[in-house]
């Protein structure tokens, strides 16, 4: 059975995050039948603006816990809620090993863990210069790696802005892709480039759509 979300995360998603993204922004996601229910499973997905962890974290059929910036872990009750949501702290602009190891054993607990390719926002809302970093946790724990496409959320809330664009906001579900074969520089870099791959067809597919 996969871990059983805290009563944080259940009160977080079903009273704020669902509400928001399915009515404000006519949230809608395709390819849910992709999502592996049960398991370890590393979600991979592009990041347009700060929207994503919320809408990433609650918007699939099973929860997936996130990496986030440890400084807001600092901050008091937001510290408290995004722990409960299954957050675990990383330390910007460093290889953090504390994290890496802590995703390692979310997933081999049977977590979903999310991933942004990039690493950081990307104005264009696209995968540009994505980083190894999902196919070395998959590598490592021989989790399945999903990729997702959230579609218009860099429109919604712009890079540097504090303002929302209430544009319909969309996740695009790709079939899971194998983990690695290893974890040489050569398997990791062919798996990250699939997942830039498909996350950014997706992305094409999605804003075709969205017209």
């Amino acid at each position: 059975y996969p871990p059983k979300p805290s009563l944080i995360y259940q009160i977080v998603s079903y009273l704020f995050v669902s509400p928001f993204f399915r009515i404000l922004f006519k949230g809608r996601t395709f390819g849910n039948e992709n999502v592996p229910l049960v398991g370890p499973l590393v979600v991979v997905a592009n990041h347009g603006s700060h929207l994503d962890p919320p809408i990433l974290g609650h918007a699939l059929p099973r929860p997936v816990a996130f990496m986030a910036k440890a400084e807001l872990f600092k901050i008091p009750l937001l510290g408290t809620i995004i722990r409960g949501c299954g957050a675990y702290p990383v330390k910007r602009g460093s290889t953090d090993r504390s994290a890496i190891r802590i995703a390692t054993e979310r997933l081999l607990e049977g977590w979903a863990t999310g991933v942004f390719l990039d690493g950081t926002r990307q104005s264009n809302g696209r995968v540009n210069n994505p980083l190894a970093g999902a196919a070395l946790l998959a590598a490592r724990t021989g989790a399945p790696l999903l990729p997702v496409a959230i579609v218009n959320s860099h429109r919604a809330l712009k890079s540097g802005s504090i303002w929302l664009r209430f544009v319909p906001i969309h996740l695009r579900i790709g079939k899971p892709i194998p983990p690695p074969k290893s974890r040489s520089k050569a398997d990791l870099k062919s798996t990250t480039e699939l997942l830039q791959t498909r996350i950014n067809l997706m992305l094409d597919q999605g804003l075709l759509d969205s017209r």
